[in-house]
């Protein structure tokens, strides 16, 4: 039997649109996850105070609960990267908060 090659060429097509899609869309979601990781330890750590007074030993000891079970990517070195970024891409979310648009895509792409 032949196949018309513009329908496999079709087929493709849609594979490769769907499989770059969902690879975006992880990525948008690491993002995220990694965003709001380190709006949360931000916020464990001042716990209302303008400086943090235990945010090494939290880090340490989160990374110590969580790695067992998440994997390499919550090491104690990641976590404060973590952290960084979501202070680095602080104010440019709040921004973003104001006009009603993901604050975090808004915010990378200033960044």
């Amino acid at each position: 039997m032949l196949i018309n090659q513009s329908f496999i060429t079709d087929i493709k097509s849609i594979i490769s649109d769907a499989k770059e899609k969902a690879i975006r869309a992880v990525d948008h979601q690491r993002t995220l996850m990694y965003w709001h990781i380190g709006k949360r330890i931000f916020e464990e750590e001042q716990a209302g105070k303008d400086r943090a007074d235990y945010g090494t030993y939290l880090i340490k000891h989160l990374s110590e609960k969580i790695q067992p079970e998440f994997g390499s990517g919550f090491t104690t070195r990641q976590l404060h990267w973590y952290r960084q970024f979501y202070r680095d891409l602080s104010n440019c979310v709040r921004t973003a908060d104001t006009i009603e648009l993901d604050p975090v895509q808004t915010a990378i792409k200033r960044w």
